[in-house]
């Protein structure tokens, strides 16, 4: 029997996939990254049923569905959302080496659907084209550390003034795609409660319930509250149906069910449809909405991303004790290119940009350390491309509470932003009022950098504001007055 001093010489001998991910280097184990993948896919699966719902029912400006169609692609949407999440968080898993899981952005899709693609003579393609340009320009950011100087140009609490911005904007959604708030058809007020100023019917009724659900999982810290949320709502809305026959909703029948009617599927499992892939006109945008609008639109598209990416890696890397004296996680630059692919294929598979997933913090707190756990949550994405028939089961009324959840998510980082000075604080509650009150995310981004820009200079210090942002400020004031600048050239 060898001594102890032998023992503790000898070197413990570890697989090859535990040296590949440096499992044990650091502090995990095998075990612990299984069990943090499976976690963080469960804190996430949700965008599979949500994003079909979100941009599968949107028309653009030709009156044609997502894919070209003239009706709802919701399960080829669910299928290609689950392969893009699957192959993009993989990859992170393998090149970047870090627990950090991608899939299509929330808020992001909500506004290519409700911002871009509806615009005028724009397609659901020259949409996913801006996609695939703006995640092909951070990529060349990172490769050529210029994202340094971008990510300088725009004041830190601006950054954060478009985070909650965005979140308020897509709160507003969930409650119109609810029900909960409406649009009156006569009377002063641009909205009300409900259909006629009061809530009614058994879908509102289901709205509140699975979004009280969600809130009393997350008080008591249940992982994949959203996810459990959409699941009990969808079952409960098909008990709904089955017992009061409530019917889709119509001039007769104003409380009936938004958009699909829950019940029982005729099937459960199929082959997934992957046609939408290929589906972006990368320059179409260009022609038909102008330089200018396009370039905005990327600009604006490119912030929500990337900067949404840095803090989301390095929070992750803060709480699984990953980063180094400089606040840096390991393998940065990996992490940003495979980010940056991830934006362009989202686009490229027409299923909306695909970013860093901040739930990916609730594998790290299941003991997730490696890219192993990303690995595990990526290859439970690819096994989610059979289950795409189920998204034509879940009601509006069971996903939207997850959207306005995130929302409140979101709006927390408000805390950020220095309320007692007025030269970021005006600028960033422009920009958070903007977005939902002119349902343009756009807008509200637009709105706080001229203001920002405006205020430095009149207060004398326009030699702090970066050089990149007098340009885009200049750009925005561009944008918002296209039409008479339109009009002054004679242009049609």
């Amino acid at each position: 029997m060898p001594s102890t001093a032998l023992r503790e010489r000898t070197p413990v001998s570890v697989s090859g996939l535990d040296r590949f991910f440096k499992i044990t280097e650091r502090g995990s184990t095998v075990a612990r990254e299984l069990r943090g993948g499976l976690v963080t896919f469960a804190t996430m699966a949700y965008i599979v049923v949500l994003n079909p719902i979100l941009i599968g029912n949107v028309q653009d400006s030709t009156g044609a569905f997502l894919g070209g169609s003239q009706d709802s692609n919701g399960a080829k949407i669910a299928a290609a959302t689950a392969l893009v999440a699957g192959v993009m968080t993989i990859l992170m898993g393998v090149v970047a080496n870090y627990p950090l899981a991608l899939a299509t952005g929330l808020g992001l899709n909500v506004f290519v659907a409700t911002g871009i693609a509806t615009l005028p003579d724009m397609t659901w393609a020259d949409a996913m084209g801006l996609i695939v340009l703006e995640g092909l320009i951070i990529l060349g950011l990172v490769l050529t550390g210029f994202r340094t100087a971008v990510f300088r140009a725009i004041p830190t609490q601006l950054k954060t003034a478009i985070s909650v911005g965005i979140g308020l904007f897509i709160t507003l959604v969930g409650l119109v795609d609810a029900g909960v708030i409406t649009k009156p058809a006569v009377g002063p007020v641009p909205v009300q409660l409900g259909q006629d100023g009061s809530l009614d019917g058994w879908p509102v009724l289901l709205f509140f319930i699975v979004f009280l659900g969600i809130v009393a999982m997350h008080a008591r810290k249940v992982r994949g509250a959203l996810l459990y949320g959409i699941i009990g709502g969808t079952v409960l809305g098909i008990i709904f149906q089955a017992a009061f026959h409530i019917g889709p909703m119509g001039e007769k029948n104003p409380n009936g069910w938004q958009l699909n009617v829950p019940g029982v599927p005729s099937q459960w499992v199929d082959w997934p449809n992957f046609s939408l892939l290929g589906h972006f006109s990368l320059l179409g945008s260009f022609t038909r909405i102008g330089v200018v609008a396009a370039v905005l639109l990327v600009f604006t598209l490119l912030l929500a991303d990337f900067f949404d990416t840095m803090g989301t890696m390095v929070a992750i890397g803060g709480e699984a004790g990953l980063l180094d004296e400089h606040g840096n996680p390991p393998n940065t630059n990996r992490i940003l290119v495979v980010d940056s692919l991830a934006a362009a294929a989202g686009g490229a598979a027409g299923v909306s940009s695909n970013t860093s997933y901040i739930e990916s913090a609730a594998g790290v707190g299941a003991g997730a350390r490696t890219g192993l756990a990303s690995v595990v949550t990526g290859v439970l994405f690819l096994l989610a491309t059979f289950l795409a028939p189920l998204v034509q089961v879940v009601p509006h009324e069971a996903a939207t509470p997850a959207l306005v959840f995130v929302g409140f998510l979101m709006m927390q980082q408000v805390r950020g932003i220095s309320w007692d000075d007025m030269e970021i604080a005006i600028p960033a509650f422009l920009t958070m009022v903007f977005m939902p009150l002119t349902y343009s995310i756009t807008a509200g981004i637009g709105a706080g950098f001229v203001v920002y820009t405006v205020i430095q200079l009149v207060r004398g210090k326009a030699s702090r504001v970066h050089p990149l942002m007098w340009v885009v400020s200049a750009l925005f004031v561009v944008y918002f007055a296209i039409e008479p600048i339109k009009a002054l050239f004679g242009v049609g």
